[in-house]
């Protein structure tokens, strides 16, 4: 039998190589937004010290910083570093929870650390419970829980409800 490379039968590296391809093809990693700010240092203070994100890096030098909560990653760049690609802002991150309460939470979380709220979590028409933060920065970020896939064939909602004190009913 004759090997190929990484000691494949001669052949078989070329249909390794296109499964994994249809892999990767088939399921992207996590998306990592760009938010366009104009100050990376002011900016990365607020999304750690409002909203409690972690500074990951930054370069003052490039004018780009990676903060980080979870499994929520996230470039804040400031006019210099995007004047080469074009991108402006603000821009809106939509952030999925996991629950209505997780929801509830992180907004009286984020609202007692000094966070600028715009709205409170609210249960919308197209089935999300959601509420908006902005950045100083006019970006917003907009927090939900899809609850689609709790309404129950006959209509009927069984999904967690809260109180505006964030407790469940």
């Amino acid at each position: 039998m004759l090997l190929g490379h990484k000691g494949l039968p001669k052949g078989h590296e070329h249909r390794r190589r296109d499964a994994n391809l249809k892999s990767m093809l088939n399921h992207f990693p996590k998306a990592v937004p760009e938010i366009p700010v104009s100050n990376v240092q002011k900016a990365a203070e607020y999304y750690v010290n409002a909203l409690g994100f972690h500074l990951d890096w930054h370069n003052a030098e490039y004018g780009i910083a990676a903060v980080s909560q979870g499994e929520c990653r996230m470039f804040l760049s400031d006019a210099p570093f995007r004047q080469g690609y074009g991108t402006v802002g603000p821009v809106m991150v939509w952030l999925n929870l996991n629950t209505k309460l997780e929801v509830d939470e992180l907004y009286h979380r984020w609202r007692r650390a000094g966070a600028k709220t715009l709205d409170e979590p609210e249960d919308k028409p197209w089935r999300l419970r959601e509420f908006r933060i902005a950045d100083p920065d006019g970006n917003q970020l907009r927090v939900f829980f899809d609850f689609t896939w709790e309404t129950r064939p006959d209509g009927t909602d069984h999904s967690v409800h809260t109180r505006p004190d964030g407790l469940p009913e």
